[in-house]
């Protein structure tokens, strides 16, 4: 059944009209909202993000909105989509600018790319590049198990030992690219710059 009720997050640091426009060509009519009150009670949220990890979880805690995502996943049981940036912040901690606390909805750290292999790949990681899901994982029903991706980012997660790992990335190391366990999804790539295959997946979330 589809979600009757879609919340983007707006904190001051994601490129939500994007989002919007992917969303609504879905047939969904996303709110917006930056009151914690309102992310508490939403039945879904996506957390978009551009940008630093410090000054985004700054801005969440300014706001109470840290709070709001804990209580909405943790005790009402809503679901929930981090999209680059987005998806670091729901992960424990980030090394970004120091070390800074994430909301630890996600068991893994994020960390810069490797400069060892940095004259063969330029860091930022930008631009399309495949991904490798698992065959089980919902947000890629539908989709080949290989499958090209739009990315943007400098950091990110390692997959070793997440029982939530849903698809990984190769970039000179290999890296994770969505995660998914209950109601916790998230993806590196960003679906809404991704064409036909982004759309694919965020129908898959807006359906779970």
């Amino acid at each position: 059944m589809k979600t009757q009720s879609v919340t983007i997050i707006d904190y001051g640091m994601g490129n939500l009209w994007s989002i919007i426009s992917a969303l609504q060509y879905l047939g969904c009519n996303p709110e917006i909202s930056n009151d914690p009150n309102g992310i508490q009670n939403a039945d879904a949220l996506i957390l978009p993000g551009v940008g630093s990890f410090r000054k985004a979880m700054c801005a969440l805690k300014e706001n109470n909105l840290d709070q709001a995502i804990a209580d909405a996943v943790k005790t009402k049981g809503s679901k929930i989509l981090g999209i680059c940036l987005g998806m670091q912040l729901l992960g424990a901690d980030s090394t970004e600018d120091g070390f800074t606390s994430g909301l630890g909805l996600i068991p893994s750290g994020v960390d810069k790319f490797s400069t060892q292999n940095k004259g063969t790949y330029k860091i930022p990681h930008v631009g399309f590049n495949l991904v490798h899901s698992h065959p089980e994982a919902h947000l890629f029903k539908g989709l080949p198990q290989t499958a090209d991706f739009y990315f943007v980012h400098s950091y990110r997660m390692s997959p070793d030992g997440l029982s939530g790992l849903s698809a990984t990335c190769n970039y000179g190391d290999i890296f994770l690219a969505s995660y998914e366990q209950d109601n916790i999804f998230a993806t590196q790539f960003h679906p809404e710059k991704s064409q036909t295959n982004g759309l694919l997946l965020l129908q898959n979330f807006l359906t779970h």
